[in-house]
C-alpha cells in the first residue's frame, strides 16, 4: 500500500469513527427524551411536597410512594398484586383479542359472514360494557371469571373493527396480481391480505391494551382478593394514600410497557415496509 493509499484509508477510518463517537450521544438523547417530561414532572411533584406547597395528606411525595413500594417489594407483596394482575389482563387479551381478530378475519374475507354477525356485533359494540358489571355478576358471581368476561369484551372490539378495517382496506391490485400468479387462497391471505392488513390490527391491538388496564382496574374491585385493584380499594379503606397512588402509578406504568412492547413487535413484523423502516 502506498503512502497516498494508506494516508486515505486512515483519514476515511477516522470520519466513521468521528460519526460514530458524534452519532452515539444523539441517539441516547434522542431516546431519553420522551422521558424528559415525566421526570420533571415528578421533580416538581417532589418540590411541592417538600416545601409545603402539596400537603403530604393530599397527595404523598415520589420519595414516600417510592419507599412504600421498596417495603411491599421486599415483603413481596407488590409482586404477588403485580402477577395477579397481569395474568387476568393477558388471559382476556388472549380470549377477547383471539376472538376478536378471528370474527375480523372472517368477516373480511366473507361477505356472507359479515351479513351474518357484523349488524349484532355493532348493536353489543354500542353498549358500554362496563354498565354490564350487574348483569356479570348475576351470570358468573365475583369470582374470576367475571373479571375475565369484563376485560375480554373491552378487548374484543378494538381488534375486530380494526382487523376488519384492514382486511377491506388491502389495495384489489395486488390480490388481482396474487391470483394472477396462480396464488392459492391460503397464499393469497397469508402474504398479500394479512401483511397489508396489519398496520390496522396492530392500532387495534395498541388500542385494546389500554381499554384492557381501565378495564382491569374496574374488574378488580368486584370483591377481589388480590390485584392492583384490590391493593388500591384496600388502602382507600384504611386512608393509605401512598398505596393508591403507587398502585395508579403501577397501572400507568404497565400500560406504558405493554404499549412500548407492542410497538417494538410492530416495528419488527413490518420491517419490510417503507413507512416502518426507519422507525
Amino acid at each position: 500500500m502506498s503512502l497516498a493509499d494508506f494516508l486515505v484509508e486512515t483519514g476515511s477510518r477516522s470520519k466513521r469513527l468521528a460519526g460514530r463517537s458524534i452519532g452515539l450521544p444523539r441517539l441516547r438523547a434522542e431516546a431519553l427524551l420522551p422521558y424528559a417530561v415525566p421526570v420533571a414532572i415528578l421533580i416538581l411533584w417532589e418540590i411541592a411536597g417538600a416545601t409545603g406547597l402539596v400537603a403530604d395528606t393530599v397527595l404523598p411525595r415520589p420519595s414516600a410512594i417510592l419507599a412504600t413500594a421498596s417495603q411491599m417489594l421486599w415483603s413481596g407483596e407488590l409482586l404477588t398484586h403485580l402477577g395477579v394482575s397481569a395474568l387476568r389482563a393477558l388471559a382476556g387479551l388472549a380470549v377477547g383479542g383471539g376472538i376478536g381478530f378471528l370474527l375480523g378475519v372472517a368477516n373480511g374475507t366473507s361477505r356472507i359472514s359479515e351479513t351474518l354477525t357484523d349488524s349484532t356485533l355493532q348493536m353489543v359494540r354500542n353498549i358500554p360494557h362496563l354498565a354490564l358489571i350487574p348483569l356479570v355478576i348475576l351470570w358468573f358471581g365475583i369470582g374470576e371469571g367475571a373479571k375475565l368476561f369484563l376485560v375480554a369484551l373491552g378487548v374484543f372490539f378494538p381488534i375486530y373493527l380494526n382487523t376488519l378495517h384492514g382486511i377491506r382496506n388491502v389495495d384489489g391490485q395486488l390480490i388481482e396480481m396474487g391470483r394472477a400468479y396462480g396464488m392459492t387462497p391460503r397464499q393469497l391471505f397469508l402474504r398479500i391480505v394479512l401483511p397489508g392488513a396489519l398496520p390496522s390490527i396492530f392500532v387495534g391491538l395498541r388500542y385494546g391494551l389500554g381499554i384492557m388496564w381501565l378495564t382491569l382496574i374496574v374488574a378488580e374491585t368486584l370483591s377481589a382478593s388480590s390485584g392492583l385493584g384490590y391493593m388500591a380499594m384496600k388502602a382507600r379503606e384504611f386512608m393509605v394514600l401512598d398505596v393508591v397512588i403507587l398502585s395508579i402509578l403501577l397501572y400507568a406504568l404497565l400500560g406504558k410497557l405493554a404499549d412500548s412492547l407492542t410497538r417494538a413487535l410492530e416495528r419488527r413484523a413490518l420491517k419490510w415496509s417503507p413507512a416502518y423502516a426507519n422507525r
